[in-house]
């Protein structure tokens, strides 16, 4: 049973005895469920309440969707008080927030008590302002914690642009060593009666570490280059730009692969600080009018030699390691001579290493198979078989790797 006097008297403190038995007589005591709405936002109504037990939160919409909660009314506390003084539409709503009882005064009542009660529109004004301050309160520190969100999404905002830019910025850093890199391999392959040559690169990244060329180196020669250099990193890319300089600076002075293979590999221990960089190399001279192909192999995969007779194509080993990482390096030459119809094949490991989803490699095998197949064709074509075919296995799995391929072709050759 609710005890409506004890209730009015925490709510008017300064209320007299007899204006509190003439509230007693009036005020309607309620009982309401939990989430009962007894003030709507916006709609003139005239009630004017008093908790008795339970409680009310006090809500206000915020624009597009959703609310804030504003205060939560405690037994002995009020609300609806400023529509009705003001005689406007509600600012705010009330709803229960599990079983409550009110005491409810209607607005004609509570209008009567105020114009002839001073200690009850005292005990109001009293409780309004204290309203009013927490409520301010409550505002202030709301605010100040949306000027630290503010702040803090601000200073979120500036770090996330500043990456954008260094982002875009290093895109367009590493575009254009891409280019570079682009430019640095050849476009056109110089003219060698008798032979024909194709090559390609696609990188795994932006820039990577992978060389192909062919090097004119007199009338009668020229140099066959197929290189990796370790990582695929921006570095890597810089390597490769310093030993291709190096390969063109050294071939013309001597017809010896190894001897021009072991100047790169000095120049690159000069150049390089990281004793973790390293570059694969087959390196071999061509005779264009004998055939004669001379060459060092300095930890690059095999090439591999289709004869016109048909047959298992030959591997082209030699003993040696990679160049510039560690000094004291001694690599193997070794000669093979090409005939009419012959064709040659150099690749990175890229190729055989490309995985697909199931992460399958490509391998050797299948490699050699697909030029066996594709013997008898141009070079262009056979190169160009040999990306198609990696490409369709590899599928969508991600590229770990650079995939380099160069192909010679000897079409015919003058003895000596």
């Amino acid at each position: 049973m609710v005890d409506a006097a004890a209730v009015i008297r925490e709510a008017f403190k300064d209320i007299s005895s007899e204006e509190l038995d003439a509230l007693c007589q009036v005020a309607h005591v309620r009982t309401y469920p939990g989430g009962h709405v007894l003030i709507r936002e916006g709609e003139t109504e005239h009630v004017f309440y008093i908790v008795a037990d339970g409680q009310v939160a006090i809500t206000q919409k915020l624009a597009p969707v959703g609310e804030r909660l504003l205060a939560l009314r405690q037994p002995g506390e009020f609300f609806g008080e400023m529509a009705l003084i003001e005689s406007k539409p509600r600012s705010a709503s009330a709803r229960t927030v599990a079983d409550t009882t009110v005491l409810e005064i209607s607005e004609e009542t509570f209008n009567d008590f105020l114009r002839g009660s001073p200690n009850m529109a005292l005990g109001m004004i009293r409780r309004i302002t204290a309203n009013l301050r927490a409520a301010d309160k409550a505002a202030i520190a709301e605010l100040s914690q949306k000027n630290i969100e503010l702040e803090r999404a601000y200073r979120d905002l500036k770090e996330a642009q500043a990456e954008i830019v260094a982002k875009e910025r290093m895109e367009r850093e590493l575009e254009i060593a891409a280019e570079v890199q682009r430019s640095l391999l050849p476009e056109h392959f110089p003219p060698a009666p008798g032979y024909a040559f194709a090559g390609r690169n696609v990188p795994a990244r932006h820039v990577g570490g992978d060389l192909y060329d062919v090097l004119a180196l007199d009338a009668e020669h020229v140099g066959l280059l197929m290189a990796d250099v370790s990582d695929k990193s921006v570095h890597a890319a810089l390597i490769m730009a310093v030993t291709r300089t190096l390969f063109l600076a050294n071939a013309r002075r001597s017809l010896s692969p190894g001897e021009v293979a072991l100047a790169v590999h000095n120049g690159i221990l000069e150049v390089s600080s990281n004793d973790d960089m390293f570059v694969t190399v087959f390196y071999g001279v061509l005779n264009i009018a004998t055939g004669r192909l001379c060459y060092v192999r300095a930890g690059q995969d095999m090439p591999l030699l289709y004869r016109a007779a048909g047959g298992p194509p030959e591997e082209l080993n030699a003993e040696g390691r990679f160049l510039g990482m560690l000094p004291g390096l001694v690599l193997e030459e070794r000669t093979v001579e090409l005939g009419p119809g012959d064709l040659l094949v150099t690749y990175s490991d890229g190729v055989p290493d490309a995985v697909n989803e199931a992460m399958q490699a490509y391998g050797v095998e299948r490699l050699v198979n697909l030029v066996d197949r594709r013997r008898g064709e141009s070079a262009e074509r056979v190169c160009a078989a040999i990306f198609e075919d990696v490409f369709d296995f590899r599928g969508a799995a991600a590229a770990f790797d650079d995939i380099t391929v160069l192909v010679a072709r000897c079409d015919g050759v003058n003895p000596a």
